[in-house]
């Protein structure tokens, strides 16, 4: 994976900033699709749908994580867009962390800002970005929902 892209409505914004500087410290290239200051009015499709198209183009070259209150409506939006396997997290078995990559190949992991905090954001982050996908019966599942 060459780039982490990152993306944020208001109440993510936080966890955002701080997972960008420990990512960056990881020396991992990032990609900030905003928000890019603190606005309690933005709405999140303006970053979400630019990130999640952006990953779509490049599916091989990066994957994504984004931010939101929930982390519901983020997903939504991201896995509006073709290619894009969104995932929510936001603070429950961290085993769903590493199914979600093992099983599902998924490419963006939606944060619930409001129910995590930004440590334990990076603890599963990291763990996310180092479990691999298994393939095998799980490709075949992968490439029904992209036919």
């Amino acid at each position: 994976m060459k780039e982490i892209v990152l993306a944020s409505d208001h109440a993510g914004f936080k966890h955002k900033e701080r997972v960008k500087e420990f990512l960056i410290s990881k020396n991992i290239f990032v990609k900030d699709f905003g928000a890019l200051s603190l606005d309690n009015d933005d709405d999140y499709p303006d970053f979400i749908l630019p990130a999640a198209n952006y990953i779509s183009k490049n599916i091989n070259q990066c994957k994504g994580i984004i931010f939101g209150g929930s982390g519901q409506g983020e997903a939504i939006a991201a896995n509006r867009i073709k290619g894009i396997r969104a995932v929510v997290y936001y603070n429950g078995p961290k085993e769903i962390i590493q199914l979600s990559r093992k099983h599902n190949d998924a490419n963006i992991l939606s944060i619930g800002a409001r129910f995590i905090s930004i440590e334990e954001t990076i603890e599963v982050i990291q763990e996310w970005l180092d479990t691999d996908f298994d393939q095998g019966r799980h490709l075949r599942r992968i490439n029904k929902l992209d036919s």
